[in-house]
């Protein structure tokens, strides 16, 4: 999700005891689409309805999952526009897992990351990481 004021929206979540800056969504439920899934997981995390807008990319390489080894990873992107007033989150700065003892697993939180301080390095996972650096150039078209 972008917002032209804003900048790119991203996820920082504790998953099994470790920080990640991630691009939001999750994975699909038996016998859902991708577009669904999305429409789910924004629903589910952040309590907004969303337009699931152009495809992206899927991933064409080879991509262990970082939490079940033997487990490959497919991953596909969209743009989506919001379709309510994004209030849930105001956030600018990554949460500090050190800072907040309250957090627990699984936590998460969002933030847009200005266009300026956007690129591939603020993630930690390989795939958005690559799709991070293709987007990069486009986002500001949006």
């Amino acid at each position: 999700m972008i917002d032209p004021q804003k900048g790119v929206l991203v996820s920082d979540e504790i998953i099994r005891g470790k920080m990640y800056t991630k691009f939001p969504g999750g994975g699909l439920e038996y016998g859902e689409g991708t577009r669904d899934c999305l429409k789910r997981e924004f629903m589910e995390e952040m309590d907004l309805k969303i337009d699931v807008q152009d495809h992206i990319y899927t991933t064409d390489f080879f991509q262990e999952s970082a939490f079940k080894k033997g487990d490959q990873i497919l991953s596909v992107y969209y743009y989506v526009l919001p379709l309510d007033p994004v209030f849930s989150f105001s956030k600018i700065e990554k949460m500090n897992i050190h800072d907040q003892p309250n957090l627990h697993a699984d936590s998460e939180t969002f933030r847009f990351v200005h266009f300026a301080d956007f690129s591939g390095n603020i993630f930690d996972l390989p795939i958005d990481k690559a799709v991070a650096e293709m987007v990069k150039p486009l986002i500001r078209l949006r």
